[in-house]
């Protein structure tokens, strides 16, 4: 195995896995929250959920990303030449999605978790709950984006 290789396979390895932690702490954050306030109202649990499922995404982020790199590695047939220098730079084209997943999951999840307390006063202001939140997803979004502009456009060799 070339060095490319091992730092292109480092970035999908970063990239699943940061994004992922970052993840599964945001939806635990918002787990604890709502389940208080299931337990008080059980009829509040379809209000819950989908705030508890928005620090989730930057993990199916940190995956995209990864796949989109075995899938220019070629990963499921033979294996596409990649110099150091290419290997290089989808290890740091991985970073933006990796870093920016890891955070902004954990701080959506601290909004999602006061939407939370919305609901369980008023849970006809369940928008205003997912709005609150969903601004802070814009930034693992453009992260997103970062991330797969450069490792879509990198050249390989």
């Amino acid at each position: 195995m070339n060095l490319g290789l091992l730092l292109a396979l480092s970035g999908v390895a970063i990239s699943v896995f940061v994004s992922g932690i970052g993840s599964a702490k945001g939806v635990a954050i918002v787990g604890k929250a709502g389940a208080g306030v299931v337990a008080e109202d059980p009829e509040k649990f379809s209000q819950v959920l989908p705030l508890q499922a928005l620090p989730g995404t930057q993990g199916i982020y940190g995956f995209l990303i990864g796949f989109i790199i075995l899938i220019r590695l070629n990963i499921f047939g033979e294996l596409a030449e990649i110099s150091t220098s290419g290997g290089l730079m989808m290890l740091i084209g991985s970073l933006p999605i990796a870093i920016v997943g890891l955070i902004s999951a954990i701080l959506q999840a601290k909004v999602a978790a006061a939407g939370i307390g919305i609901i369980a006063k008023k849970p006809e202001e369940l928008g205003k709950a997912i709005t609150f939140s969903v601004i802070v997803e814009t930034y693992a979004v453009l992260a997103l984006l970062a991330s797969f502009l450069i490792v879509f456009f990198v050249p390989l060799t």
